[in-house]
């Protein structure tokens, strides 16, 4: 790895980085927060969601009630932080290799004493760093949101949450960063289309039995955090698919940068 490369990586996004910490985390905060103030008619809310049928299955009401700040926190915090951690994963994945050959950077990057490889390795390297950088913080402050609200969390399924958002955040990130890879201009659109695509998918096919096969495309199927919550544990058959989607996007990534008319 070229830790030169890895450090004005991380500099170049520490920005980007850290506004998208602070919207993500502390919307989802402020959204705890408020939950005081819907308490006293929150039963009632809960108890219209559990009768919309396919759609609380959708959105996990089937298995965790509104009523209670955890099943708050499962069903409406964990929907904003997963989407919003996977959005960041995508826009800085799509332009980790593009935006060399977009701002015609690259010339002076492959004329460096580095080769490709090592290029590539580090700009993915920057990519899982921002990832769980934004992770942790997120945590912290939902963890502080518990506490400030005097409630109880459950600790090991709020770490298999995370930790499962974490691993579909940078999945998504891995396929936009494969993307990079075979565009010549920054691709912000597609990366975040495929994100909102994906995250439809995992909405749908818990609605329509018919395309139920779809959860094993999606990565939000696995990171649901009302499934984790409910059964303790993280399905072991989506998330081994998650990693071999993975381990195919960065691979693929690699043999085609390497390949690549600069």
């Amino acid at each position: 790895m070229n830790m030169a490369l890895y450090r004005h990586e991380m500099k170049m996004n520490a920005k980007s980085l850290c506004l998208w910490s602070l919207c993500v985390g502390l919307m989802c905060f402020g959204c705890m927060l408020l939950y005081s103030s819907l308490e006293e008619s929150i039963q009632g809310i809960a108890d219209s969601f559990s009768d919309l049928g396919a759609m609380s299955a959708a959105l996990g009401m089937d298995k965790m009630s509104l009523a209670t700040l955890t099943g708050y926190y499962a069903t409406e915090i964990t929907m904003m932080h997963g989407l919003g951690g996977a959005m960041f994963a995508a826009i800085l994945g799509t332009g980790l290799l593009s935006k060399e050959e977009s701002a015609h950077t690259t010339e002076f990057l492959n004329v460096l004493p580095t080769n490709r490889r090592k290029i590539i390795l580090s700009k993915y390297l920057a990519l899982v760093s921002n990832v769980l950088l934004l992770n942790i913080f997120c945590m912290a402050l939902y963890c502080l949101g518990f506490v400030v609200m005097g409630e109880e969390m459950n600790r090991q399924e709020m770490l298999l949450y995370h930790a499962a958002a974490c691993f579909m955040q940078l999945e998504i990130g891995t396929i936009c960063f494969f993307l990079s890879a075979c565009a010549r201009r920054i691709t912000i659109g597609l990366g975040l289309g495929i994100t909102i695509l994906l995250f439809a998918c995992d909405m749908m096919c818990r609605i329509v039995p018919a395309i139920e096969g779809l959860s094993y495309v999606t990565p939000f199927y696995y990171a649901n955090a009302a499934d984790i919550f409910t059964k303790g544990e993280i399905n072991g058959v989506m998330l081994a698919i998650g990693a071999g989607i993975l381990i195919f996007a960065y691979v693929a990534a690699w043999l085609i940068y390497e390949k690549k008319d600069l």
